[in-house]
């Protein structure tokens, strides 16, 4: 008899940003004439850079002469961008370019890389968290069951990133020792990032426990802070036990493009049955079975961000959001709301004011200042009591919203 994959059922109510579009649906059918601001889910707005769509324009011209037409591309992503991925990006890290899949996205990545390791392996991710990492897991089976008295799953080592510890959660604090490590630096939601001392605390802890550190580094781009690693590479010993995810989607604007890639370095090596296994030749075999690769030209688009050209017009686009986000966090201050990140990151996180809970601030910002923002608590059971704020929106909205607020 044919039965589901009862993991799903584990899953907690609808992901969370289908449960706020379907309040803000439903209050914007009562209220069709509500001036909304959107600053809940992390979407950019500016547009993509010129030098970008003149590199995709030309690729939609390759493909129509048999000359230069491409079918299948290699699974793994175009020699072309994976070379440009290494000398730009890990240049001093010693990092070769067969250690780089490029991918449709860093959600995909994050959340397929799982499928290497054994349902018995414990994770670890930080609380708050973003859910993918989570339900992810949930889905494949290597958590418990879900108790909605405490907000976690069993089987699950939760980290808590909290104002105690300045967002930074530290090996010494864990109460078990997990096998896969979650780290999303600058981190989402709380728009913190991750100093180069306490990062090299977590590689250490990895590389005596025989665990793997699983490093989302989407937004490294935003990054201003000197003592702030752009790459977990950066860390001496990392590349042995380290996997890094980077996206195009907040860098160059590609949420709706789809171009990332994941690095995983051959040192990276799991014993089994007396005989070390390289990662890097599972997640190859992985990607060749389920996944066809990223289309020729968005690769193309992709390549042209490592000209002189594509990194000037970037640049004035992070800049945008940057600016933004300092108009965030002066808005609240002036609002006497306590904030925090909006510095190496494009969110905000604040603190509800007067202990208020995470989804009735949601419906007053909603219902009173037609205010879009994303709850703390879908992001974990530490994150009740917050909320976060994104800065990938319109200038003047930006400016419009804190008005609101103050």
């Amino acid at each position: 008899m044919l039965k589901i994959n009862e993991n799903f059922l584990k899953l907690q109510d609808s992901y969370l940003f289908s449960t706020i579009n379907k309040k803000v649906n439903e209050y914007i059918a009562k209220n069709p004439e509500a001036d909304i601001i959107k600053m809940g889910i992390g979407d950019v707005t500016r547009p993509i850079p010129k030098v970008v769509i003149d590199a995709i324009k030309n690729a939609v011209d390759e493909m129509s002469k048999i000359e230069t037409f491409k079918g299948y591309g290699p699974e793994q992503g175009y020699e072309f961008l994976r070379k440009k991925i290494v000398e730009n990006e890990y240049r001093e890290m010693n990092i070769d370019i067969s250690e780089i899949f490029v991918s449709d996205g860093a959600k995909c990545d994050t959340a397929n890389i799982v499928e290497l390791f054994d349902t018995k392996a414990k994770i670890a991710i930080t609380d708050p968290v973003y859910p993918v990492y989570l339900d992810s897991n949930v889905i494949y089976g290597r958590t418990g069951e879900y108790d909605k008295f405490s907000g976690k799953y069993k089987n699950v080592v939760y980290m808590k990133a909290t104002e105690e510890n300045n967002f930074e959660p530290l090996p010494e604090e864990l109460e078990e020792e997990p096998d896969l490590i979650y780290i999303c630096s600058p981190n989402n939601p709380t728009g913190t990032a991750m100093k180069k001392e306490n990062l090299e605390k977590w590689v250490k802890f990895a590389r005596q426990n025989n665990s793997i550190i699983l490093y989302d580094a989407a937004y490294e781009a935003f990054i201003e802070e000197k003592d702030i690693p752009h790459s977990i590479y950066e860390i001496e010993g990392a590349k042995e036990v380290a996997i890094e995810f980077k996206s195009y989607s907040k860098t160059a604007g590609f949420t709706g493009l789809r171009c990332a890639y994941t690095v995983i370095p051959k040192e990276i090596k799991i014993e089994e049955k007396q005989e070390k296994i390289e990662l890097n030749e599972l997640w190859n075999r992985r990607q060749a079975t389920k996944f066809n690769g990223v289309p020729y030209i968005i690769q193309r688009g992709a390549e042209a961000i490592y000209t002189k050209e594509g990194k000037k017009q970037i640049k004035e686009n992070i800049s945008y959001y940057k600016e933004n986000a300092k108009i965030i966090l002066e808005g609240l201050k002036k609002a006497g709301i306590k904030s925090y990140g909006g510095k190496n990151a494009p969110y905000v996180w604040i603190k509800t004011p007067n202990k208020m809970k995470s989804w009735d601030y949601f419906d007053l910002l909603l219902e009173k200042y037609n205010i879009i923002g994303t709850p703390g608590i879908g992001f974990g059971p530490s994150g009740e009591g917050y909320f976060r704020l994104t800065a990938f929106g319109d200038r003047e909205k930006t400016i419009e919203a804190m008005e609101r607020i103050r």
